[in-house]
């Protein structure tokens, strides 16, 4: 085999590079000629309503799925006009949950290693303090009054569809960015036994007030609605089969998510009195992964991707919260939805 001169392998070296490049070159191409398809949906956006009139009344605030410049911006819509157009912020979240002088948003930022961040926005839409977050974001949730903020994200896995197969962290602080606990530390009762197992989860937090909030606790492969204490540290079990609860506005009903006997990564709606026990399908037969939002104390709100899971574009529905009717769309191009009065 003939030998090459070192002066010809470092020529060979320089045409390899060179070749790679003009690749990468025409990938990155290729790539930001197709970018245009999806900003050509934007390229004639619907006109938008003024923030400062929106916010002015009583609304819905949601991560906006609309393809083209502003997908993945917090929106918002007259509670009374929700087909009007909707106002844009300029802030892009995940998961966003908001009163009316508050809001939270967690946000992935992806490269070599997704992490997460999360604030805590003012009235103006601009972060007022960063809360203490890791893992992909999952769920957020403010207390009435905006001074507590619970923000769940996964540590392990990116779903709640295989029992066991993820680990979450929730974490509650105030608005001032004060940590209160770390929900996987509190004490959890089930049954009159502590649950001291390495598995245990925790997700889905829904304050009733600045003590006491309701989530999902997990282990074993079984899930409770759990009542809460932050001042006594102290999650203690409800019910099984619980997932992502909400608590209604006139704080006797909770809407969530239950397996039933669907398979792993499927739910249905339901709403479960806290006085008697009594548990109430919903009209919607769709599988719903969301923690529900009430609308008012009638109906509840969710969101849906539109076609299969995981895909880019999602909408806003509402169903009664009597089981009665049937879902209605409330909000195309939308996800994570929070009434504001």
């Amino acid at each position: 085999m003939t030998r090459l001169s070192p002066r010809l392998r470092l020529a060979v070296l320089a045409v390899v590079l060179l070749t790679a490049a003009g690749g990468a070159s025409g990938y990155v191409w290729q790539s930001r000629q197709r970018q245009p398809v999806v900003q050509a949906a934007g390229a004639d956006a619907p006109p938008r309503a003024d923030l400062a009139a929106v916010r002015a009344v009583p609304h819905v605030v949601f991560r906006n799925t609309e393809l083209g410049p502003d997908y993945g911006r917090v929106a918002m819509v007259a509670l009374a006009q929700p087909a009007a157009s909707r106002a844009v912020t300029p802030v892009s979240c995940d998961r966003v949950y908001a009163t009316r002088n508050d809001a939270v948003c967690v946000a992935a930022e992806r490269g070599l290693v997704t992490t997460s961040r999360a604030h805590l926005l003012g009235p103006d839409w601009t972060p007022r303090r960063e809360l203490p977050v890791v893992g992909l974001p999952s769920r957020a949730r403010l207390s009435r009054d905006g001074s507590l903020v619970a923000t769940t994200t996964f540590v392990h896995g990116d779903s709640y569809a295989s029992p066991g197969q993820f680990s979450t962290r929730t974490v509650v602080t105030r608005a001032d960015a004060e940590v209160v606990g770390d929900l996987e530390r509190f004490d959890l009762v089930v049954d009159g036994r502590a649950v001291t197992a390495v598995d245990r989860n925790v997700w889905g937090v829904t304050f009733a007030d600045d003590d006491r909030f309701f989530a999902t606790a997990a282990s074993g492969g079984k899930t409770w609605l759990v009542e809460g204490s932050l001042s006594a540290r102290r999650l203690t079990a409800l019910r099984e089969d619980v997932e992502c609860p909400s608590l209604s506005p006139d704080r006797t009903r909770i809407a969530f998510k239950r397996r039933g006997d669907l398979p792993a990564g499927r739910w249905q709606l339901a709403v479960y009195e806290l006085a008697s026990g009594t548990e109430t399908l919903l009209a919607e037969t769709r599988s719903v992964d969301d923690q529900v939002e009430w609308l008012d104390d009638r109906s509840v709100l969710y969101g849906l991707p539109r076609g299969r899971p995981g895909t880019a574009s999602s909408d806003v529905w509402s169903v009664p919260a009597d089981g009665r009717g049937t879902p209605a769309l409330l909000i195309p191009d939308a996800w994570s939805p929070a009434v504001v009065r």
